[in-house]
């Protein structure tokens, strides 16, 4: 039991009890409860500054596997991003080069899509990592610009190699007559004219062979000339192979094609005579690169081996007189 508490009365010269107040147990009780509360509350504080609560144990953990996710996330795009350069690379200075085109400029490769409305709606969101977001919505916009523009350079290359293969198959690359039934008489160059007798520039390659020996096309085209005179050239034919290429059959017997027909790398397309300003039967066989004549020796690296090429360079270098 509590300890009673006594006070001495003058009056009765006696100790008497102290009797408490309903305000006094009002006052004790309002201090004892403060007390407990205010050490309640200094172990909660305590509590929460060295324990999570489960709420926030489960956010922490969700965070951390979040920063997880993100890091492998930027490692991901790392990797993308080097291999996206290196076939940035490759195309630029492999494939482009082939083709003989100029690289993608850097400017157009780095461009950037939309502006800064472009990530309005990230910015209203008031997100806690803003920052972090952002960066990386904008390397993804990145990435993915570049690959759109790595897939049209693709695509462009492959539209260029099917037109090389064309190309390949149309520009002159083969003798215009055999070389078993032939012989080099006269090449590129200034030679001695046969009829004018002075020195004048050849513009062609002449073959002296027998009349009625096989002419081939030198590459696949279209027949654009098919004509015939008693001087200069004779019996002619000239081939369109496109890419700037033309070829021309002079001093011709007879003629296997028309006018607008489409030809091949190989077909017979007449026979070598003695037509025009010749003075013996031969072919006159010319290549016209971009309007312009050129040395047609430079042209004929198919259907030869390297010892008959050497023997046609060497004809081709004499400066004899021409047929």
């Amino acid at each position: 039991m509590p300890k009673a508490k006594y006070y001495y009365d003058t009056d009765t010269c006696k100790y008497e009890p102290i009797r408490a107040t309903t305000r006094d147990i009002i006052i004790d009780g309002i201090m004892i409860t403060s007390l407990i509360i205010v050490a309640a509350l200094s172990v909660v504080i305590l509590y929460m500054s060295y324990f999570d609560s489960p709420k926030e144990s489960l956010l922490r953990a969700e965070n951390k596997k979040l920063h997880f996710y993100y890091n492998m996330l930027q490692k991901d795009m790392g990797d993308i991003s080097q291999t996206m350069s290196s076939l940035q690379e490759r195309d630029d200075h492999i494939y482009r080069t082939i083709y003989e085109q100029h690289p993608i400029p850097e400017s157009i490769r780095r461009a950037g899509i939309g502006g800064a409305e472009r990530y309005k709606h990230l910015h209203e969101a008031k997100l806690e990592d803003e920052e972090t977001i952002l960066n990386t919505v904008s390397n993804l916009d990145q990435l993915k610009r570049q690959m759109y523009i790595q897939t049209k350079s693709y695509d462009e290359i492959m539209g260029l190699a099917d037109n090389q293969q064309v190309m390949l198959a149309s520009i002159p690359a083969i003798p215009p007559i055999s070389t078993s039934q032939s012989y080099l008489a006269s090449g590129f160059g200034m030679r001695l004219h046969p009829i004018h007798k002075v020195r004048k520039l050849h513009t062609g390659l002449d073959f002296a062979a027998r009349i009625g020996t096989p002419i081939y096309a030198t590459g696949g085209g279209k027949i654009t000339k098919v004509s015939s005179s008693l001087h200069g050239y004779g019996k002619q034919i000239e081939i369109d192979h496109g890419f700037g290429f033309v070829t021309k059959y002079a001093h011709m017997s007879e003629f296997k094609v028309k006018i607008n027909q489409r030809v091949k790398r190989g077909e017979c397309i007449g026979y070598s005579g003695n037509t025009g300003g010749s003075t013996g039967p031969h072919l006159h066989y010319e290549v016209i690169k971009g309007h312009k004549k050129v040395n047609p020796i430079h042209y004929i690296y198919q259907d030869i081996t390297n010892k008959e090429y050497e023997t046609l360079l060497k004809r081709a270098s004499i400066e004899n007189e021409s047929l």
